[in-house]
């Protein structure tokens, strides 16, 4: 019986069982003899100086041990440089304690360091602290006139500018034959994984530091803590094997990492920290954002005109950036844009990437702007998208390394009933329900980034792999073994992959739905590669039928090498390690990307969302009745895990548009709902009917094993979707996230 290939079946997820009944430790789980625990005093004030803290109270309770402050901080790196990490903007990196200065409401400023946790928090509500309040901003729209460009940096890599206006806008737009014009606006989100940020700092007897921290980067987080305290890297090792949620969270080190490698190296004891959930509103997070469009067409619905312009919020210290505008002239080429994008500077934390950042907030401008132009047209919105379809990106003059997106269109429109739709606004009823339809398109790019692998085959028959990769959730311990099971042709039970551990190969920060695109290839090409020297150990045994044989010339299958021309003809692969004297067979690879193959493309995953809608026409109360979001991704390793990730997205979509917001009293300049009973996310109650599709799209430039990422993809099109389905239900246009029911009423 031949081993069926793995990658394309839906296999669930392989460490599901231990979720689901409590058996994974997450960072705020490990423990060990003697652990102290650590909890954060943060500053009541938004900005200004702290002239004194008072400790004695707290530190004179039994079983505290210490507090730490900015003013008795041990000697930390002083340089910019060594508080940068993977995902840093340009600017100055924010530093904890470097000294009494306040730069935004929620600032760590302390820990209490207790020998039980109810302790340490009862502590630190016992510490005072004194400041000389000064003069802050933190609205985003009485401040528009300080919106700049903003600093150029490496992270303008991966996050490119707006490109240069092409032709006249201007005078194309005025003679445009149709013409709309709209503000959209969304506030503040925060992430809100359900896992709380935690760190566990375990301190060696010989001094060095093995730390459990949720995080999406654990060579991220190794090399930070290794430059802040002047540490060999060698001697610090970051393990997150399991991550509760993150969502970009935790794409850079957060400040409870960093308060609890302090203590545990000031003190040499191990010490947990771990944040409530009041504190996960006190770092990163989407940032507010205002966009402006003016979209033009000719009568036969050909858009001619692009504007585009976004004002987003960053901290004071850094240059937080989002590609926010970018996106349409990728979508639509017109022959005349402008696009712009400027930031202004705020007394906040610096913003964070939030699941698609820049792609969920600029989409919904864009869809939006090219729903109401069909309206203005007499165009189906779906027609208009036809219309406008482009398998060249002409924003750059690239072509498109693939995209389906039109299949995207047509085979949706045909499994959501699209064409059931009513053309004109409040033509649908259900009761005493106004029903809308309403789609979008969504595009998301998709990268690849260097990632290394190891792989070693063992006299126990299992196939070991390693790598420093975390899974936040999305499958990828399952995907990566998929893959590497179906290179050396094995069961999935023989494989072990190792992973979320500094120690292992170099992997990048998990995020901008990169991850199996960059790992997953490391993988497969060191499988490859231990599949030649698995052949070369074979010819060299003794009478072996395998001498004259080239790789192209074997195939690997149940554990055992095949030769193509006489199938009768195998040796197993434990056969091979035993005549190496029961010594592993192993090999690394360090997969690079071609970076001059792939700037020749545009590289992006689609999708199209079709939504309905049902409002309540005397209370304004919007249920999303049925949702569909059509994906074209490439090859798609594992349908079950790409299409839960779709399904979240979606949830996400619902919440976006409809719940989710972080409220601010700008007079005090702080976030004033920094809980989950406040901060709205939809319940079961909320979610109806949801389906995906993925059509089939050959990808043969970004890697080898045809796949794109679909991690963001299922936010981008149908929160506009969502919006468009309520114009066509009541005829109102509401450009504001979330849209709330008074609006509506």
């Amino acid at each position: 019986m031949s081993t069926q290939p793995l990658i394309g079946q839906s296999v669930s997820r392989l460490e599901g069982h231990l979720k689901v009944t409590g058996k994974a430790k997450y960072a705020g789980d490990y423990t060990t003899s003697g652990l102290l625990y650590g909890y954060i005093v943060n500053s009541t004030i938004t900005k200004g100086k702290i002239t004194a803290i008072h400790t004695e109270e707290a530190k004179a309770l039994t079983g505290v041990i210490e507090v730490f402050s900015h003013e008795n901080k041990p000697s930390l790196a002083w340089l910019d440089l060594k508080y940068a990490d993977m995902d840093a903007p340009p600017g100055t990196v924010f530093k904890p304690l470097h000294d009494g200065d306040i730069l935004f409401n929620g600032q760590p400023i302390a820990v209490v360091v207790a020998e039980t946790f109810e302790l340490a928090r009862y502590a630190a509500s016992l510490v005072r602290v004194e400041y000389e309040e000064e003069h802050f901003e933190t609205n985003l729209k009485n401040n528009l006139d300080k919106a700049r460009a903003p600093k150029v940096g490496l992270a303008t890599l991966l996050k490119p500018l707006p490109p240069k206006p092409v032709g006249d806008f201007e005078k194309a737009f005025n003679q445009s034959y149709a013409q709309v014009e709209a503000e959209y606006c969304h506030g503040t989100e925060h992430h809100n994984p359900l896992e709380l940020f935690a760190t566990t700092t375990v301190y060696e007897k010989d001094g060095k530091l093995t730390i459990y921290d949720k995080t999406q980067g654990t060579v991220n987080c190794q090399v930070y803590v290794a430059n802040v305290f002047g540490l060999s890297f060698k001697d610090v090792r970051v393990i997150s094997p399991y991550v509760g949620g993150a969502f970009g969270s935790g794409l850079r080190p957060q400040y409870q990492l960093f308060f609890s490698v302090l203590a545990a190296l000031q003190l040499k004891r191990s010490v947990k920290v771990m944040l409530d959930r009041h504190q996960m509103f006190t770092f990163g997070h989407r940032p507010p954002t205002i966009q402006h469009t003016r979209f033009g067409a000719d009568k036969d619905g050909k858009v001619n005109a692009l504007n585009h312009s976004a004002f987003a919020e960053t901290s004071q210290f850094e240059d937080y950036t989002e590609v926010v505008v970018n996106w349409s002239h990728m979508l639509y080429p017109a022959e005349n844009t402008l696009m712009e994008y400027k930031l202004v500077p705020l007394d906040v934390y610096s913003p964070l990437d939030m699941r698609a950042p820049g792609g969920s907030t600029g989409i919904h401008a864009i869809e939006s702007s090219m729903d109401e132009l069909a309206y203005k047209l007499n165009i189906d919105p779906l027609e208009l998208r036809i219309i406008n379809y482009a398998d060249r990106d002409v924003s750059v003059d690239r072509p498109y390394s693939s995209k389906e997106l039109k299949e995207c269109y047509l085979q949706g429109a045909a499994k959501f009933g699209w064409a059931n739709r009513k053309p004109q606004p409040r033509s649908m009823k259900r009761g005493n329900k106004l029903v809308g339809y309403g789609m979008a398109t969504g595009i998301w790019e998709a990268n690849r980034l260097p990632a290394r692998a190891e792989v070693a085959f063992t006299k126990q028959g299992k196939l070991q792999v390693k790598s420093a990769v975390t899974d936040i959730g999305t499958g990828t311990f399952t995907v990566i073994s998929q893959i590497a099971a179906d290179e050396l042709g094995l069961l999935l039970g023989d494989v072990n992959f190792s992973y979320g551990d500094s120690k292992m190969p170099f992997a990048p920060i998990q995020g901008g739905s990169f991850t199996i695109a960059s790992v997953g290839t490391a993988v497969r090409e060191a499988c490859k590669a231990l599949r030649k020297k698995l052949l070369k150990k074979a010819q060299k045994m003794e009478g072996s039928a395998f001498a004259d044989a080239s790789i192209d010339d074997v195939v690997f299958r149940e554990g055992a090498m095949y030769r193509k021309d006489d199938p009768s003809i195998f040796v197993k692969l434990t056969t091979v390690i035993d005549a190496n004297k029961g010594r592993p067979v192993k090999t690394t690879n360090f997969a690079v990307p071609n970076v001059f193959k792939l700037k020749k493309y545009s590289r992006a995953t689609h999708s199209a969302a079709f939504v309905e809608v049902e409002v309540d026409e005397e209370l304004g109360v919007v249920n999303v009745t049925r949702a569909l979001t059509v994906v074209a991704a490439g090859r798609i390793i594992n349908p079950k895990t790409a299409r839960s990730q779709i399904l979240g997205g979606m949830v996400w979509s619902i919440s976006k548009a409809l719940r989710e917001e972080t409220i601010s009293d700008y007079n005090l300049g702080k976030y004033m709902n920094p809980n989950l009973a406040e901060y709205h996310i939809p319940v079961h109650a909320d979610i109806h009917e949801l389906d995906v599709m993925f059509v089939e799209e050959k990808e043969e430039i970004l890697n080898e094993l045809g796949i794109k990422g679909v991690g963001e993809i299922g936010l981008v099109a149908m929160p506009p979707a969502i919006a468009n389905a309520i114009y066509h239900a009541t005829g109102k246009r509401i450009n504001q996230f979330p849209i709330h029911l008074e609006a509506l009423l």
